[in-house]
């Protein structure tokens, strides 16, 4: 069977390696273009391109493969295209080329959470379950048949980093499984229910920004959902941006207004009223710092309780 793979960051790379040690022909590797990153803007290749190059296999990166990744794509001849991550939209022009068609590693239970970001998105909503579902890819954006399904917990104070870190061998074991099934003629095959149906967007960097009104269980599932990218952050009083790596739930002194500090010492940490309950900020970055515990930051920079956060729209 000739294969050829779709894919961009570490998401898809277990899945990537799980079809060469399978033994699968991958012919060739479809991913993003390099892109400028850290200080330098060294162009630097995703993570799919190294682990291709590592493989041996030949990578092509389309801007956009519906313009000009059709020609390569068709003179792979590819029996099954495999898709985790990859960052672009298939036209039906690309959907016809492999004869089997195309499988869809996508993580969650769809037909939840269809979009670019389910992981995240998950977290974000306060969910303790979610999974990885394999696909038949159409037209549509992640509504295609579904193949196989693996449920999987999120764990407490995970967050989105974490999870999708895990996710992807297990991505990567149910996509050969499927595949195998496909070969027997034995993988099951239904249709998404679209009652059940929920799609959330793309991330934007603006969602960063917390806003101290809602519940600290919102803020918290937010700073989780949305670690590494675009991560969250308030004001300090004096405008400072503080960048929050890790949170969780505290109690709330009783009249504290949303965004006013409750604590903010090495010996209780950094606690912050919400709209209801309060957030306990455990690890934080200054502008221009290092990631650090939050106790260890409040030695260097004390911080007065008459301080109150700037409360920003989410």
């Amino acid at each position: 069977m000739r294969i050829v793979f779709l894919g961009t960051p570490d998401f898809g790379v277990p899945s990537l390696q799980a079809l060469a040690d399978a033994g699968y022909e991958v012919v060739g590797v479809f991913t993003q273009p390099d892109k400028p990153k850290g200080r330098g803007n060294k162009m630097l290749p995703s993570p799919v391109k190294e682990r291709a190059m590592q493989l041996g296999i030949p990578v092509y990166q389309p801007v956009k493969i519906r313009a000009d990744g059709v020609d390569d794509l068709r003179a792979l001849r590819p029996d099954l295209c495999v898709t985790a991550a990859f960052g672009q939209i298939l036209s039906q022009e690309i959907l016809d080329i492999p004869t089997i068609g195309t499988v869809n590693v996508h993580s969650s239970l769809l037909p939840k959470y269809r979009g670019s970001a389910p992981v995240n998105w998950a977290i974000i909503q306060g969910e303790t379950v979610t999974g990885i579902t394999t696909m038949m890819t159409d037209k549509g954006l992640d509504t295609g048949d579904i193949l196989l399904q693996k449920e999987m917990a999120i764990l407490p104070g995970e967050t989105a980093e974490e999870l999708i870190r895990r996710m992807a061998p297990a991505g990567a074991e149910l996509l050969i499984e499927t595949i195998r099934l496909l070969e027997q003629g034995a993988c099951p095959r239904r249709r998404q229910n679209e009652a059940d149906m929920s799609y959330f967007p793309m991330l934007k960097k603006e969602m960063g920004n917390i806003d101290w009104r809602m519940t600290a269980r919102e803020i918290v599932c937010r700073v989780r959902g949305l670690t590494p990218w675009p991560g969250t952050s308030f004001l300090w009083g004096n405008q400072e941006s503080i960048k929050v790596w890790k949170a969780e739930e505290a109690e709330n002194s009783e009249g504290a207004l949303p965004g006013q500090i409750l604590a903010a010492d090495a010996k209780e940490g950094l606690v912050i009223a919400a709209g209801h309950g309060a957030v306990r900020i455990l690890e934080v970055q200054a502008q221009g710092g290092k990631r650090m515990n939050t106790k260890d930051y409040l030695r260097g920079h004390p911080v007065s309780f008459a301080s109150c956060i700037v409360t920003e729209e989410a």
